[in-house]
């Protein structure tokens, strides 16, 4: 089980996934796009993300939705761990051919070739996200379990943007576990429950393990500080150094668990080299929900650049109000917890970012786009 592909292996986790196995002993092969939203252009020459990986790992650049670079890749593989894909949950509402094409389509050619090819691939590892879950877990007040329906215009534009279930005057928020309702708010979100489903599914039919886990939301050094798209601590960070103002969405008390990269990592490997990870699915997360209040104060506080925070009640269709991981599971059979907490890695981060680069900052190009469509009020 040495020889391990990783698609988007130039990306921010993969990147950061490929050197640690590299560490470990492990032999890397990397399919990716360089994609020019993630990595900027002349990205061979000029990309951070990838010069950490060059000369260290096999490099094909090739994309998921070719039958041909799929079939390079995947020769003489033990282990694949998939995580190209479209990642950005607003683009994914008006990009939708895109991302069905690559997280659809990709993983479809994928598994294609292992059901029907010879091959020697013995495990399956798939990115899947916590945007599966849709809006996170909530406990009513009888004490029931409740999955609230997605948020409507007809509230959010009165400035109520917590989540409403018929017949609950009072709903308590709680960390989502694996057995929760799977009812993504966005079209990315679907496409990363397919993704899951068709592993899971086809795998165990073909003598290949998988091992699905759910991420939160990973940061820290090495994300791309060039995508306007997704990562709201780069997007944070890159206005910040342009001495932009935030714009933060909602009443910024929406929440999200923010896990550190060195974390998603760890329980990654732990994925590819434990048998009691085979057929199961995991959330990586912390286990403990910050708001988006808390991370603009916190990268202020780090970068010592004061800019104006606004506090706007604009919302964008397909968001989520709350979700964090239940870790109970990832914690019994995999013996992983979280190493770093939010402070921490946030401070790390920060760190990182004050070495680099400062970027354009197209965030507003982003907003436009949805506003375009109809998805950002």
């Amino acid at each position: 089980m040495k020889n391990v592909l990783i698609t988007g292996g130039a990306g921010f986790i993969g990147s950061n996934l490929a050197l640690k196995l590299i560490s470990k002993g492990y032999n890397i092969t990397v399919l990716d796009n360089l994609s020019v939203q993630i990595h900027g252009e002349n990205a061979e020459s000029t990309s951070p993300l990838f010069q950490s990986i060059y000369n260290k790992v096999k490099f094909l650049r090739g994309t998921v939705t070719s039958k041909q670079d799929w079939e390079m890749a995947i020769a003489g593989q033990d282990v694949i761990v998939h995580y190209a894909a479209e990642t950005g949950t607003g683009q994914s509402m008006y990009e939708i051919q895109k991302y069905v094409d690559v997280n659809v389509n990709g993983t479809a050619i994928m598994l294609d070739l292992l059901a029907n090819t010879t091959h020697q691939v013995k495990k399956v590892i798939i990115a899947s996200s916590r945007s599966i879950y849709g809006e996170g877990k909530y406990i009513n007040q009888k004490g029931e379990s409740i999955y609230p329906k997605h948020r409507t215009a007809e509230y959010m534009d009165n400035g109520d943007f917590e989540v409403k279930s018929p017949g609950s005057t009072e709903l308590r928020l709680v960390a989502t576990d694996e057995d929760s309702k799977i009812h993504p708010s966005s079209v990315y979100g679907i496409t990363k429950q397919n993704q899951e489903q068709m592993i899971m599914t086809v795998c165990p039919t073909i003598g290949v393990s998988p091992v699905a886990f759910r991420y939160q939301n990973v940061y820290g050094p090495g994300q791309s500080l060039k995508n306007p798209y997704t990562g709201i601590l780069s997007i944070f960070s890159t206005q910040i150094k342009n001495g932009n103002g935030i714009n933060i969405f909602e009443d910024g008390r929406e929440t999200r668990d923010f896990v550190f990269i060195d974390d998603v990592v760890d329980a990654t490997i732990l994925g590819i080299e434990k048998e009691e990870a085979n057929n199961e699915i995991f959330n990586v997360g912390t286990g403990v929900p910050t708001d988006v209040i808390t991370v603009a104060n916190g990268l202020i506080a780090n970068y010592g650049i004061h800019v104006p925070v606004k506090v706007s009640g604009n919302y964008r269709l397909g968001d989520i109000r709350h979700n964090y991981a239940d870790l109970t599971k990832i914690e019994k059979l995999l013996g992983f917890s979280p190493k770093v907490n939010f402070t921490q890695g946030l401070a790390l981060f920060a760190k990182w970012v004050n070495t680099q680069e400062v970027q354009e900052d197209k965030y507003e190009k982003s907003i436009e786009e949805m506003k375009a469509k109809g998805l950002y009020k």
